[in-house]
């Protein structure tokens, strides 16, 4: 008789703690409202991560040189176990599959831009990540699809997201029609 060996049973990995992550998305170049709908798709597919919401898209006037196309801007809520520095390096990733091209300029024309704008209750002060992001308070362009999928959302200050979208200007910002 044979004797084989039977292997202890190991129990199921235990499941890894997720954050809830809110992006925003940016484009300007090429056919913007696709390319947003591409982040999403792309977000999507980041291992370990998972699509929960996703705003609709707006239309904005660009910050910064005026000389630019309109922005088109949305905020997508995601449950990741990545780390905020390896989240930030998928979106880099997925900016650059979009065309993406860091030349420098601040505020200036792009294919896409990914924006880690709150990472569960993380503050982040990195050469490379600030979260919450920096401005995100002035710019009607994230507080408004932002408070579209969290209108009940308490922002880092206390303060409930409604008071900040209240201190927008939403001069030129307009929610586009859904093609779905």
């Amino acid at each position: 008789m044979r004797l084989e060996s039977v292997s202890a049973v190991q129990p199921k990995e235990t499941q890894m703690h997720k954050e809830h992550v809110y992006i925003g998305v940016g484009s300007n170049l090429g056919d913007s409202q696709g390319k947003a709908r591409n982040a999403f798709d792309a977000i999507a597919k980041i291992e370990d991560t998972r699509l929960l919401k996703t705003s609709s898209l707006y239309s904005s006037k660009p910050m910064g040189p005026q000389d630019q196309p309109d922005y088109i801007n949305a905020v997508c809520l995601i449950d990741t176990a990545l780390k905020p520095h390896g989240l930030l390096k998928q979106l880099q990733r997925i900016e650059l599959e979009e065309g993406r091209e860091r030349k420098g300029e601040r505020w200036g024309p792009r294919t896409l831009d990914l924006d880690i704008l709150l990472y569960g209750s993380e503050t982040i002060d990195t050469a490379d990540l600030v979260v919450p992001h920096y401005g995100m308070a002035e710019r009607e362009f994230v507080m408004v699809p932002l408070f579209e999928i969290a209108p009940t959302m308490v922002m880092p200050d206390g303060k409930p997201i409604s008071q900040w979208v209240a201190n927008c200007s939403l001069d030129g910002l307009r929610r586009l029609r859904s093609s779905n």
